[in-house]
């Protein structure tokens, strides 16, 4: 069951291009944070922006996962991280089916194309 957060949300995490290419012909995306931290980081849409912000300002190459919380294989929670703010935490790989768009960005047009992108119904 989802937390009460989630429903009709979903959830982001940002990554390289190579890297999620390299997860299509397996069918899921690890993260190295799986190894080292035990999840994978995600992101509310609130919280997308400010996370390229701190993590990856001036990288290229990177893509925008949409990921469909009900559509998950492995365990989600909501846990407290930066700034007190709860963050959606994956604990096991992302099955591709999931991720329901990828969007391509490269700063500093990001707060352009994440703005468009959360602005959806």
């Amino acid at each position: 069951m989802l937390p009460p957060h989630w429903p009709g949300h979903w959830i982001y995490h940002i990554t390289t291009a190579i890297a999620w290419e390299a997860a299509q012909p397996v069918g899921q995306y690890i993260h190295p944070s799986l190894e080292t931290e035990g999840f994978i980081h995600c992101s509310y849409p609130d919280q997308v922006i400010e996370t390229a912000r701190v993590h990856f300002q001036g990288q290229s190459g990177l893509v925008l996962l949409c990921i469909d919380p009900n559509q998950l294989q492995a365990e989600l929670k909501a846990e407290v991280s930066r700034n007190g703010a709860a963050f959606p935490h994956l604990y096991g790989a992302l099955n591709a089916a999931a991720v329901v768009e990828t969007v391509p960005f490269a700063p500093p047009p990001l707060e352009t194309v994440l703005e468009a992108l959360l602005a959806r119904p």
